[in-house]
């Protein structure tokens, strides 16, 4: 790891770590320390970084803003690859808009809002990556990525880059081609929106970010939604006919303002959140005869 990370260091790719705590990339502030964490300066950085990876034969994975994510309390072997500052430019051309992975995906919405282009404020309350929102297919308000999306730039496990077309990322609900099929990194997304009158644009942005502030827990860590949505049912509506809302495991607890949401008490581990997932499961299982899948992804070490 030594001669790994010298050699990382003498590219000069940006930020080099060895054992950093995930739980401070993380947004439910939980998760071990990853045996070398990166955060690439620029999409040439990311490159280099990708070809020494390689070339060690280091696993590897990429995180965004860490929304959506469980990392086990053991942490994570290999390497972690934090996309941010230096691969979040950003340049719209009319009602073009190319942003870079590391772009907020709330900081785009709000930019593209005050130019008149409609079509992204379903994403202003979404507290994700340009990268990751790609990846899985984020949506809310009866939208998602898949609706603006015209292609993405995408580096591929084996170093290989190539732009993908709507099409070719296969999306569907909450989910895309890189999830399993052909895992990569989102390196850049150019979207197609639409005219629009800014000011109702902005009406309908703020409308949607002050519905996530009533009715989800943005004020305790947590990763967002824990549960797919078993169509035509809604995970939420399920969890809290279940009774479920408040329970809790260690210091991990369903969420009373929102039943599709576990929230960090403050001590919370990975494994209290995965119990309580369990039981969510179980109990559902037995009381309706749905079977429950999770959306937040869940890395690591087992």
């Amino acid at each position: 790891m030594d001669e790994l990370i010298k050699e990382l260091k003498l590219a000069q790719i940006g930020k080099v770590k060895e054992s950093e705590p995930m739980s401070q990339h993380t947004t439910i502030k939980i998760g071990g320390p990853a045996d070398l964490f990166i955060e690439p300066s620029s999409i040439d950085s990311l490159l280099k970084t990708m070809k020494i990876i390689l070339k060690n034969n280091v696993p590897w994975r990429a995180i965004g803003r860490g929304s959506n994510l469980l990392v086990s309390d053991k942490g994570i072997k290999g390497a972690v690859i934090k996309l941010g500052p230096g691969l979040d430019e950003l340049k719209i051309d009319e009602t073009e808009v190319k942003a870079g992975g590391g772009q907020s995906l709330i900081s785009l919405a709000t930019t593209i809002s005050r130019k008149g282009l409609k079509g992204f404020e379903f994403a202003g309350g979404i507290p994700g990556s340009v990268g990751g929102a790609v990846y899985m297919n984020a949506g809310a308000h009866g939208s998602d990525i898949s609706k603006i999306l015209k292609k993405a730039h995408i580096l591929f496990e084996d170093g290989s880059m190539e732009w993908l077309s709507n099409a070719e990322l296969e999306f569907s609900y909450r989910s895309s081609i890189l999830q399993k099929k052909r895992p990569g990194i989102v390196l850049e997304a150019v979207f197609e929106l639409q005219q629009g009158d800014k000011e109702e644009i902005t009406k309908e942005l703020q409308k949607n970010k002050d519905y996530r502030k009533e009715t989800q827990p943005w004020n305790y860590p947590c990763a967002g939604s824990i549960f797919r949505n078993p169509l035509p049912n809604y995970a939420g509506r399920l969890v809290e006919s279940a009774g479920l809302k408040g329970h809790q495991i260690g210091g991990a607890k369903i969420s009373e303002m929102h039943g599709n949401f576990i929230v960090n008490t403050g001590n919370a581990t990975a494994e209290d959140v995965l119990a309580l997932i369990q039981h969510v499961k179980d109990t559902i299982l037995s009381l309706y005869d749905v079977r429950m899948e999770t959306e937040v992804e869940i890395i690591g070490r087992k």
